[in-house]
């Protein structure tokens, strides 16, 4: 297996298993899921409510028991939006290519237990997409304004890390193009920093300080701020259970949902320079506390609640990234394949031919720039006359007279 398809295989198995993992404890605090799971949740667990069909009437998942949620479900998606492609992606591409896969092409929901299409089993984060592309058909740069600030895009942008591996300022302006059609203000920037973590862990021989000094260095706003804060916490911490409460202390003043996750005030998820979504900042400092280390990382952010599912997405997509597959349990790897019926495998496996693909176009790209920008250095203009003697439109002759 080559190195890239190893890295490749190893973001997106981890970032589905960390998934799946986070599901059974998204929403809940720290203690509510030790006290529902008698201690600290260590491996795949079931549903945090026993009755998830009634629960919660508005989400009637079945979360747990190794399912996938709606990050694996995207990720796959935009994984096919780049194999339809094989090329980079833009805006404009997620109304030509991901919109229609969300509303067409069937799929196997493993939290819902049947098929059907994406669009099904998305949030009202994600149906955004829906709605103002497909129905709305709004300029697809502009589509993410007025949705609500959430790590919606940023979820499913690790396919964007892998095609420019090696390129954290590459992947960082490719997700901000994709994610502009789906967010906009922290949340938009939050999908082009996790792109950027990717790809600065999809690089030979990265650790996790290489993850940290690509996010630091391309982040702004309250997204940098955020992780500052986060990753200066997290260096006095190598215990993931111990980290959890010193963390969530960390992220509080950026993040505008509050203590009580289930109950945010009027001033959450609006947009803001100041602020930033909670789960990536979180997710890089499990990372910095699990020395990169997929397992401990992933299961700080699980333990951790609230977003449980993408804080654990986002940390075993840069573990995976780091540690190529065999980081990844491969009993949990084999487990969560299983209950959800879905091949973990084969979008790596793709994405990593496309990856290949894409570097050779970017190679014959700079090569006809790197002509051309020599010719404009070393050459010199022939067949017109020289440009001291061609008079600016606009400009006067001796005479005075404007010419024309």
């Amino acid at each position: 297996m080559s190195l890239l398809l190893d890295t490749s295989v190893g973001s997106l198995v981890g970032a589905a298993v960390g998934d799946a993992l986070g599901g059974a404890t998204e929403t809940a605090l720290p203690e509510q899921i030790r006290a529902r799971f008698g201690g600290w949740v260590e491996g795949i667990v079931p549903p945090y409510h026993a009755d998830w069909a009634t629960a919660r009437p508005l989400a009637p998942y079945h979360k747990g028991d190794g399912h996938i949620t709606d990050d694996t479900l995207m990720t796959h998606a935009l994984v096919r939006a780049y194999a339809a492609k094989r090329d980079h992606l833009d805006a404009y591409d997620v109304v030509d290519l991901l919109v229609p896969d969300l509303i067409e092409r069937v799929v196997y929901i493993p939290d819902l237990e049947r098929d059907g299409v994406t669009f099904h089993r998305l949030a009202a984060a994600e149906r955004w997409l829906v709605t103002r592309l497909h129905h709305a058909h709004v300029d697809p740069r502009e589509a993410g304004v007025g949705n609500i600030v959430n790590c919606g895009a940023a979820m499913y942008m690790a396919p964007v890390g892998i095609v420019n591996a090696g390129d954290p300022a590459g992947a960082y302006a490719e997700a901000v193009e994709i994610a502009g059609a789906h967010q906009h203000s922290y949340g938009r920037e939050a999908a082009a920093v996790f792109a950027a973590a990717v790809a600065a862990a999809a690089t030979p021989g990265a650790t996790v300080e290489d993850v940290v000094a690509a996010a630091l260095d391309l982040a702004r706003d309250g997204t940098r701020a955020a992780i500052d804060a986060v990753v200066k916490e997290a260096r006095s911490h190598h215990d993931w259970k111990a980290a959890i409460p010193a963390l969530r202390a960390a992220v509080a003043p950026f993040d505008t949902v509050g203590e009580e996750y289930r109950s945010p005030g009027l001033g959450a998820r609006r947009p803001s320079r100041l602020h930033s979504i909670e789960e990536l900042p979180v997710a890089i400092g499990m990372l910095v506390v699990a020395g990169g280390e997929y397992r401990p990382a992933v299961l700080g952010a699980v333990n951790y609640g609230r977003d449980a599912d993408s804080t654990a997405t986002m940390a075993g997509a840069i573990a995976g990234a780091l540690g190529g597959a065999s980081a990844v349990p491969a009993e949990w790897a084999e487990a969560v394949a299983t209950a959800s019926r879905t091949d973990l495998v084969e979008p790596g496996r793709v994405l990593a031919a496309v990856a290949g693909e894409v570097f050779e176009r970017d190679q014959i790209r700079f090569t006809r720039r790197a002509e051309r920008f020599t010719g404009l250095t070393s050459g010199t203009r022939t067949g017109l006359r020289q440009a001291e003697a061609v008079p600016a439109q606009g400009s006067r002759a001796a005479d005075g007279k404007p010419v024309r």
